[in-house]
């Protein structure tokens, strides 16, 4: 068993500390609007009143916060958890990842060093900055976001993107395979956050698709419903058009990944881009029309109601289509 922090408990992050409770771990909790998943105290939770508290009592520090700024803050800011890394006893072995690094390493209680793992999705550029920064206090670090959804983080088949050393993320593992299944080491820090923006920009497209395919087909005078089911059968399955596919026929737009979050990466996607000198025109549409869903005041909506925007342009909406059959 081990002491486990976990801080940011959301729509993602109380399922996915549920999980590892579940796997015999005692966690250390915090909420900035407090622990609100009675389950997690009941089952022998501690809730704590600031991060740094949770670094001070927890080997693993996992983080699963809405965006940037608020890691940055969780971690550094006042009573974070750099601060609890601080106040923490030392060994006596150097620091490892960082150049020149001579500062002490943090023990637990048995010796082991202190592990940061951050499952938010934020930008790679500051997340080697919070790395570097971690790994110079001592512990270490990994940026290991996900993909999954509410369903993913509930069920633990969550996919996981992580980046890092191969040491911490073989001590990381089986944290991971209670919360996931596809489980990827992709290379160092940073590295995790660039698959995510990756990913989000594969998931926002095909959203975007799987709503364009079935706008048509409705206005058209087709049965979208029938309509899916076909395409399930053929090259154009997947798992989107599956799951989301369902929830723009059942008009189910209740937030498993909200607007705003995907907004937010596809913004990180395209302050990369443009630093990279890439060109990710389809990105961009995507982050248009889901601005355009956000003015409809939809930003706190699944992101499967882009097809919102789309149905506005064509001044028609699927389920008018349905009401028919």
């Amino acid at each position: 068993m081990a002491n486990i922090g976990f801080i940011g408990l959301g729509i993602m992050g109380a399922p996915m500390a549920l999980n590892l409770q579940k796997g015999g771990h005692h966690l250390f909790l915090h909420s900035r609007s407090g622990v609100k998943e009675k389950a997690l105290l009941d089952g022998g939770g501690t809730e704590c009143a600031s991060p740094a508290e949770v670094a001070e009592a927890a080997e693993f520090i996992v983080t699963m916060l809405p965006n940037t700024p608020d890691v940055e803050q969780v971690l550094f800011g006042e009573k974070g958890v750099a601060a609890g890394l601080s106040s923490h006893s030392l060994n006596d072995s150097p620091a490892r990842g960082v150049a020149g690094a001579t500062e002490p390493r943090h023990a637990t209680d048995e010796g082991k060093e202190k592990l940061v793992i951050d499952m938010s999705s934020i930008s790679p550029l500051a997340t080697k900055k919070f790395a570097k920064r971690i790994l110079e206090l001592g512990a270490d670090y990994l940026d290991a976001p996900v993909s999954g959804g509410d369903i993913g983080a509930k069920n633990a088949t969550l996919t996981i993107m992580v980046g890092g050393s191969e040491e911490a993320f073989a001590r990381a593992r089986p944290l991971f395979e209670l919360m996931g299944k596809n489980i990827t080491l992709v290379g160092g820090n940073g590295d995790g956050q660039t698959t995510k923006v990756a990913n989000q920009i594969i998931v926002a497209l095909t959203i975007e698709a799987v709503s364009e395919a079935l706008v048509f087909a409705a206005k058209a005078g087709a049965d979208p419903a029938k309509v899916r089911q076909a395409l399930m059968g053929g090259f154009a399955s997947s798992r989107i058009l599956e799951v989301h596919g369902e929830r723009l026929l059942k008009r189910n737009f209740a937030p498993g990944f909200r607007i705003e979050l995907h907004q937010k990466d596809l913004g990180l996607a395209l302050e990369g881009a443009k630093a990279l000198g890439v060109s990710l025109p389809n990105t961009a549409t995507c982050q248009e029309l889901f601005n355009a869903c956000s003015a409809n005041g939809l930003a706190k909506s699944d992101h499967s109601a882009i097809v919102r925007a789309l149905e506005l342009l064509a001044n028609f909406t699927i389920d008018e289509s349905l009401k028919k059959t």
